[in-house]
């Protein structure tokens, strides 16, 4: 009975921050956590100190880089890439806002860009709401897939300590498996917005609306373009200091040894996500002189300030309520989860859309998925599943993009439900998690194939650990026979050049 309370308690914060919007989510946050620990007395939770200290790094970073005009330079690259292939924009476009994404961190680079998406599909007679709805969606699938997302550094963070295939979880290992999967989801959502609606030649509603002449002036408008801004020398060192940013701690997660070792364990990528962050922003300030008190007045700062509050009051709130009921929840969860996990993405998918933000609903949700049993492997496929808050359209650039389209194409419909983002949003999500499952699967049988080649190697031909770290090369064709990995098949490894890494 205690536990539906306070699990009420908790949804009524989480149901009212969201619904005031902004930073009011983090601080809802504080109220629920007062109410379970001074009125029923439970153990305050830990809060989450390290995610919390990564946001800040890299938010700090995407920041200066806006702050800098870096941003415009990706901007404008990407302009020219869809003025390049009009015709296409439905597909090209969500990639684009994806991609930026992943560079940059956030989905809120999308403002800038939905008006030339709008320009160029208008111009083209191509219906607005196929590329504005996907791109919309495609800028928020993109940050799961991010090295420098909140969500991406606050999952490894949270997945530090586990095992992932019998090994500690790495941050490459994380996105070698988000990136083709949100890709792969993308493409499923650019395919169907191709043939989603009328065209506009067929929309009788549409024609309608623009037969009036100030309608049709301004459904046509004005050309919104960044190409004819032409941008200073200082905006593209800035773009591609952080790219190389990103590039050096990709590299430093994808091998580890060239991190340093304390007590024989690698510095934490956790710890090298925050010192190369913060260097980078140090670095744009002094080789471009953007001024530091620009940098908190932007957007990308300002939502990730909010996400900040958002992670900390409701990942604080739910760790105390969960933590203090963590054996009957594993009573009633470990066993439902076990036997299907798609469950954890349905409830991570549900979280999100309560709390209106994809690191937030990770960091309410993955220590209690830990804590109950839930395979490293599901959470890591089913990442994806950590956006759901396209399912109502109230979030800031789905809005956008139905205000930016001037033909009204982009709309919510009668019931709210049946607005322009549901199904883009669910199949590009669903995808991604399906083949989020199919390359977890490849990746821990590739892993246990290059594990299995250097044991092999080791015993065989008598190569020591020494030399396999530093790259030892086995110059025949290696066969190993019997098991693989528990002795169901054999198993062969063709090169004659295998380097053992």
């Amino acid at each position: 009975m205690l536990f539906t309370i306070q699990l009420i308690i908790i949804l009524i914060c989480l149901f009212y921050g969201a619904r005031k919007g902004g930073i009011a989510l983090g601080l809802l946050g504080g109220i629920g956590l007062v109410i379970l620990v001074f009125v029923f007395h439970l153990q305050p939770g830990k809060p989450p100190v390290d995610v919390m200290l990564v946001i800040i790094a890299v938010v700090a970073a995407s920041a200066t880089l806006q702050a800098s005009g870096g941003l415009d330079v990706m901007l404008q690259i990407a302009e020219k890439l869809l003025r390049r292939n009009p015709k296409y924009v439905s597909i090209v476009a969500p990639f684009v806002t994806c991609t930026l994404t992943i560079l940059c961190g956030t989905g809120h680079v999308v403002y800038t860009i939905l008006p030339i998406i709008y320009d160029v599909a208008i111009k083209n007679n191509i219906r607005p709401e196929r590329p504005m709805a996907a791109s919309s969606i495609g800028a928020q699938m993109g940050i799961i897939a991010s090295p420098v997302s909140v969500a991406v550094v606050s999952l490894v963070a949270m997945l530090g300590n586990v095992t992932f295939d019998g090994r500690h979880l790495e941050f490459l290992d994380l996105l070698a498996i988000t990136i083709p999967s949100t890709l792969i989801g993308i493409l499923a959502i650019g395919i169907f917005s191709w043939f989603r609606g009328k065209d506009l030649d067929k929309d009788e509603e549409f024609q309608k609306f623009i037969s009036v002449p100030e309608n049709r002036e301004y459904v046509y408008g004005d050309t919104a373009t960044l190409l004819d801004k032409k941008l200073p020398k200082s905006n593209w060192l800035a773009m591609w200091i952080f790219l190389g940013a990103i590039a050096v701690v990709a590299l430093l997660g994808a091998d580890s040894d060239l991190r340093p070792s304390f007590g024989g364990k690698p510095l934490s990528m956790v710890l090298v996500i925050q010192m190369f962050m913060l260097l980078t922003g140090a670095l744009i300030i002094i080789l471009t002189k953007t001024n530091p008190a620009s940098i908190s007045k932007n957007e990308v700062f300002r939502s990730g300030m909010i996400a900040i509050v958002a992670v900390y009051g409701i990942a604080w709130m739910a760790e105390t309520m969960f933590g203090a009921h963590m054996s009957e929840i594993q009573g009633v969860l470990g066993e439902m989860v076990k036997e299907y996990p798609w469950a954890y993405a349905i409830v991570l998918l549900l979280v999100s859309k309560f709390v209106n933000s994809q690191a937030a609903a990770l960091a309410a949700i993955v220590p209690v998925a830990l804590a109950i049993g839930v395979d490293p492997a599901y959470i890591v496929a089913s990442a994806p599943a950590c956006y759901g808050y396209y399912i109502l359209p109230t979030y800031p650039s789905d809005l956008a993009a139905i205000q930016f389209d001037r033909s009204g194409t982009t709309h919510i419909g009668r019931f709210v439900i049946n607005h322009s983002f549901i199904l883009p949003g669910l199949i590009g999500v669903s995808v991604s998690c399906v083949f989020g499952w199919i390359f977890a699967a490849m990746y821990g049988s590739y892993k246990c194939t290059l594990r299995a080649a250097r044991d092999y190697a080791a015993r065989h031909f008598r190569i020591t650990n020494t030399e396999l770290q530093a790259g030892s090369y086995v110059k025949q064709t290696l066969y190993l026979p019997g098991t693989f990995p528990d002795g169901e098949r054999q198993y062969r490894i063709l090169s004659t050049h295998f380097r053992l890494r």
